[in-house]
């Protein structure tokens, strides 16, 4: 048997890991019907089918769960080896894929993506919103961003942003129909609009109380897990929302909205950018981490 091209290996790890051919179409930039040939070629020369496909899923089979398990290493060693050449060149460049939650991609990542585009331009980033935990490496991803909580054991974690604060806020309007909640207790004769979790759970909100961090499930008749949408929820009078302060601070100057509940609100959240420790730490993923700590957020 001829070995396979490192191509055709290519095509089918990332096919394997989006679990889609027209999303690994668009990572690879070629067609999904030249992927679908490359697949067929592929599964022929070994002799054995790696995928099975339908019209709406991909999924492994035992073979090809195997094979993967197998070159996952073998890839990330190439990446690593392609990495070190670039020590060599005076500026960063290759790829560079982040793991973020849509809220922090969206409040804190994407009004600094000129800044850093522009100091590395031949650094092709992608960012990822995701609010379900991934396995960052098995995923492809150099890094990821999450709260302190839900770090794992075996990473090298780095502050991004610190103290961190939230607010409970809310229109005028509703608040002067409803009332304001005098504590969290109060909240459960509230609507509250919901963050929910792409697993279906809802995100208890949380507070400070007596110097410990005590959490509410709260109701409500709207829920999103895009924080955009309960941010115009709750500027449309729909409710009180649990919300980054720096996503809301323009509304409260302009009197969009209101907060309520400040003395509990927590004020010393950290986010985190993480990465594996038996990772070493790309160029592209360096000058990342340069530019952050250089905003001082």
């Amino acid at each position: 048997m001829s070995l396979p091209s490192l191509n055709d290996l290519v095509v089918f790890q990332t096919i394997a890991r989006v679990k889609s051919f027209r999303q690994a179409a668009l990572e690879l930039g070629v067609s999904a019907s030249a992927l679908s040939h490359t697949m067929r070629h592929l599964e022929e020369q070994l002799g054995i089918r790696l995928l099975q496909r339908t019209t709406r899923s991909v999924a492994l089979t035992q073979a090809g769960a195997i094979l993967l398990e197998q070159l996952n290493p073998a890839f990330e060693q190439i990446a690593q080896a392609l990495d070190h050449l670039n020590e060599f060149r005076s500026t960063p460049q290759g790829s560079l894929r982040l793991n973020v939650p849509a809220n922090v991609a969206q409040v804190f990542l994407a009004p600094q993506l000129s800044g850093f585009l522009k100091q590395y331009p031949e650094i092709q980033l992608e960012i990822v919103c995701e609010d379900g935990l991934v396995d960052i490496v098995a995923a492809g991803f150099d890094a990821g961003i999450r709260f302190e909580e839900s770090l794992q054991q075996d990473m090298i974690a780095l502050a991004l942003v610190q103290k961190l604060e939230f607010l409970v806020v809310a229109a005028p309007d509703y608040l002067a129909q409803r009332g304001i909640p005098q504590s969290p207790q109060a909240l459960v004769q509230h609507e509250c609009l919901r963050w929910r979790f792409s697993n279906g759970e809802s995100y208890a909100w949380e507070f400070v109380e007596d110097g410990q961090i005590s959490e509410v499930s709260v109701r409500g008749g709207f829920s999103s897990n895009d924080s955009i949408m309960l941010l115009e929820a709750a500027r449309q009078g729909l409710g009180l929302a649990y919300l980054f302060k720096a996503q809301v601070e323009q509304d409260l100057q302009e009197g969009r909205l209101v907060s309520v509940l400040a003395e509990y609100c927590p004020k010393n959240f950290n986010l985190f950018l993480y990465y594996p420790s038996r990772k070493q730490q790309s160029t592209c993923l360096k000058a990342f981490i340069d530019y952050w700590s250089n905003l001082n957020l």
